[in-house]
């Protein structure tokens, strides 16, 4: 899978390149180079504060950004990496609050380049060491991590005791690596619990959450399942647009109540749901290049995720929509879901990635196709979302000059 990774400082970029080169050319899943590699690095996973290990196919992101938000509204100071970035790969690695500058993540993208040689981890392995190193040499209270991809044997699973560790909605994605049974895909996801770790999880659907309850007993996981061990609070109601997010912060509460070694107030929490942001996720572009009118993003870049953002626009107008669907996803589920929302279809490309072609789309689902997302938008009527991938999304960021920080 093409991981896209740019960057203005001339640094970081050589050793983005660099690490590229040196990958097997796509995910590999699997513990062993990663293991190998914060070997040779000191293992700076195990002095790490305490870790909230977060999975799940759609909202995993936002859960972990609802967790952010909370522990710093409460005054406690948060590493955190995520994936994928949407304009700069600074985005992935927060250190203590704020992004990680480039001096320091060439650096540290050098210093794990220099300890691979004969591992060949793969891209997001080698980036994932590098957050490592970050987060055990800076103080914080907590570090919370995203998984990548699966759970069992993505490179962020690697802790031996993390604080608590929850998952978000499963669905069918990433095929290619899980399969496109649901339970194989939430056994996958499962398999971040530990012996005694509270281990939180949205309700899912019935094979998925059998598949659940199976992994966390096999491990001796303390499972705490929405639904049968606690009842999400409908008045947790987040800034991040869509109905799902109150599960999503439900999850975060539910992960940080699990433990005591990070407190977190009620009212602490429901402010930090009035501060969190997550870009890309129903988010109204700023007044800029594209944003003058009236102009959204979604990521929605698989089937569930875009039958998610339908519940939405099921209560707005109309939208024009122009879509960009990377060649590994279902475009047929995700443009099923999208379509009977939409006052117009423009397909697009999504540019340094490999992608379904627009005119195919165009041809099939009675739209037209476009070059770029400059020429889609050109003279096009509002309000206009721009949908079907992150990196799409991010590309219209960057054209409107916003920076997520």
């Amino acid at each position: 899978m093409a991981d896209s990774a740019t960057s203005a400082h001339p640094g970081v970029q050589a050793e983005l390149d660099r690490l590229h080169l040196l990958s097997p050319g796509a995910d590999v899943l699997g513990l062993e180079r990663i293991a190998a590699l914060l070997g040779r690095l000191g293992r700076p996973q195990d002095t790490l504060p305490p870790v909230l290990h977060v999975a799940g196919t759609n909202g995993k992101g936002s859960t972990c950004a609802l967790l952010r938000a909370a522990l710093e509204a409460a005054g406690h100071a948060v590493h955190v990496f995520t994936s994928p970035h949407l304009v700069r790969f600074n985005e992935r690695i927060r250190v203590a609050g704020r992004l990680i500058d480039d001096d320091t993540l060439a650096d540290l993208l050098r210093e794990v380049r220099e300890a691979s040689a004969g591992i060949h981890p793969s891209f997001f392995e080698a980036t994932t060491a590098a957050a490592f190193l970050a987060f055990a040499r800076t103080p914080a209270d907590a570090a919370i991590i995203e998984v990548g991809l699966g759970g069992r044997l993505d490179a962020t699973n690697v802790f031996e005791a993390p604080l608590t560790t929850g998952i978000a909605s499963i669905g069918r994605d990433h095929e290619q690596f899980l399969g496109s049974d649901l339970a194989g895909i939430a056994a996958e996801k499962a398999g971040i619990a530990r012996r005694g770790v509270p281990l939180v999880a949205l309700a899912q659907p019935p094979e998925a959450r059998a598949a659940i309850v199976r992994v966390a007993a096999e491990c001796g996981a303390d499972l705490r399942l929405e639904g049968r061990d606690w009842t999400p609070d409908p008045t947790l109601v987040p800034a991040l647009a869509g109905p799902w997010q109150v599960r999503n912060a439900n999850l975060a509460w539910q992960m940080l109540a699990a433990r005591d070694r990070l407190p977190v107030t009620p009212a602490q929490f429901r402010s930090g749901l009035a501060a969190a942001r997550w870009p890309a996720r129903f988010q109204r572009l700023a007044d800029g290049p594209l944003g003058r009118v009236e102009t959204w993003i979604d990521g929605a870049h698989n089937p569930d995720a875009a039958t998610a953002l339908a519940t939405l626009l099921e209560t707005r107008a109309p939208m024009h929509l122009v879509a960009g669907i990377l060649a590994n996803k279902d475009a047929g589920a995700i443009l099923a879901a999208l379509a009977p929302h939409a006052a117009s279809l423009t397909f697009v490309p999504v540019p340094g990635h490999d992608h379904h072609d627009p005119q195919a789309l165009a041809q099939k689902f009675a739209g037209r196709a476009a070059p770029s997302l400059e020429e889609a938008l050109t003279n096009l009527p509002v309000p206009r979302l721009i949908v079907g991938s992150l990196y799409l999304a991010g590309r219209a960021l960057a054209l409107n000059n916003e920076q997520p920080d």
